[in-house]
This record gives C-alpha cells, structure tokens and sequence, in this order.
C-alpha cells in the first residue's frame, strides 16, 4: 500500500556547525502520508533538522533520501528538481507585507512555471479556497490575523503542488481554537491530497491530536531518544524524558 511506502530516509546524520555537534546518528523513515512529528525539548535542534531536510543546511555525517534519491549527492539541477517537490511553511508565515494575498500565493507559480496569467489567477484562487481564505485574494497580510496568515502561508505552500509539506512551529502563537482549526486544516489536506506531512512542533494538543509518527530528540544526549506514533509513545516509553514531554510531567 502506498501508505507504507518510504517518501524520506534519513540515514546517520549528524547535524553541526563547525567543532559542535547538535545531533548525531539520526535515522528514521518518512512514510508516504503520514503526519510526522519533529518533538523535543527547546534547544535540541529540531529547526536544525527541518533545515537539513529542505536542502539550507548540508549535514556534516549521513543522507537524506526522498525516494531513495539522495538530496546532499546530486547534481545541482537534480537537487532543484527535488526540491520542487516540496512546500515550506516557516514559523512567521514568512510572508511579503507589499503583496496581496493573491500576489504572495502567485509568486512560486511565476517564478517556477511558464503559465499565464490567468492560469495562475485560477490555481491562487483555488489554493486560497484549499485553506479557507476564498475572497481574500486583495487583502495584505497586515489586515489579517495569526491563524490567517499561517493558512495564506499554507496556501504559497501548496502553489506547486509539493508531495511533502514540513511546517516549523504551524501552531505557534496562535489561540487554542485557531491552532485546532489549524489541526483540522492539516488532516483534510492529508486525507484530500495524499500529501505527507513533516512538523516541528512543542504543542502537545497538535501531536497527539494529528502525529502519525515522530522522533524525540534529545538535547544532552544530542541524538534521537525515541521514535514512532506518539501516542504508543505516550501510552508505552519507559523513557522519563519522553513521558514528561508528552504528559507535560503531570504524571
């Protein structure tokens, strides 16, 4: 089933910059559709990771593969084809504030293809729909709210039609309603695109609530402590710092 089939390896990575090591020997398996957590405590490189796998940052040890390619071996134009394949959400939204909503969408669909402009126009029209946001092709970002901006940020995301999306922190700064709208919004997508999804996040609520899968890092022992749906990790590890983590120590 194609559900079961790896979209991302990663194989002995070690992530650092110069003599010191943030993490080493992390490997772990991306499967095609699943909803994987990046999770660990503040400082134990969970951004850093997310910057390996999107290409910003070369691993000092170790591969990532998509679909057995490996990213950090190819050619520069063959890293670009990969890299085609993927849409970013970073923590702010990261979006331009002199653009519209519909313009900040279009901006992937102009630089990356050669369709007209009344293609892209419909495709912007559909990938702001896609998120909840049909209408709102002429607002700026400053007229929006948190929760907006991160969905406008999903929508430029998604212009390309990437097979793999990672979000850094999608939930981050947001009211509780808002981020399980956000949650909801992560699901359907899934369940409507086939899409696989890659999150680095703290919020409890998201992980168990949307996780299929995930890995622990850990900041003092600066290696991977614990992997798989982190519910069997919460209901399961005999780990004290995954258990905390995932019970926020109330137990």
């Amino acid at each position: 089933m194609n559900q079961l089939k790896p979209h991302i390896e990663v194989e002995n990575l070690t992530m650092g910059f110069g003599d010191f090591v943030v993490q080493r020997d992390i490997s772990f398996t991306v499967n095609r559709g699943d909803i994987f957590i990046i999770m660990g405590g503040s400082g134990c490189g969970k951004s850093t990771l997310l910057r390996h796998l999107i290409g910003l940052q070369r691993p000092q040890e170790g591969r990532v593969l998509y679909a057995g390619e490996s990213y950090w071996d190819a050619e520069p134009d063959d890293k670009e084809r990969l890299k085609r394949r993927f849409g970013v959400l970073f923590q702010s939204g990261a979006l331009w504030s002199s653009m519209t909503l519909a313009e900040n969408v279009a901006l992937p669909l102009e630089e990356y293809t050669d369709l007209p402009a009344e293609k892209i126009k419909e495709i912007v029209s559909l990938k702001l729909s896609l998120v909840g946001l049909s209408g709102f092709e002429e607002y700026y970002p400053s007229e929006l709210s948190g929760g907006m901006k991160k969905r406008a940020g999903l929508a430029r995301a998604m212009a390309l039609d990437p097979d793999i999306l990672f979000f850094d922190e999608p939930s981050s700064g947001l009211d509780p309603i808002s981020a399980r709208l956000m949650d909801d919004l992560i699901l359907e997508l899934r369940d409507s695109l086939g899409a696989t999804f890659v999150i680095v996040t703290h919020e409890l609520a998201s992980i168990l609530a949307i996780g299929s899968n995930s890995i622990f890092l850990d900041a003092d022992a600066r290696t991977m402590i614990a992997g798989g749906d982190p519910k069997k990790l919460l209901a399961e590890s005999k780990n004290a710092k995954v258990h905390n983590f995932l019970t926020r120590g109330r137990e």
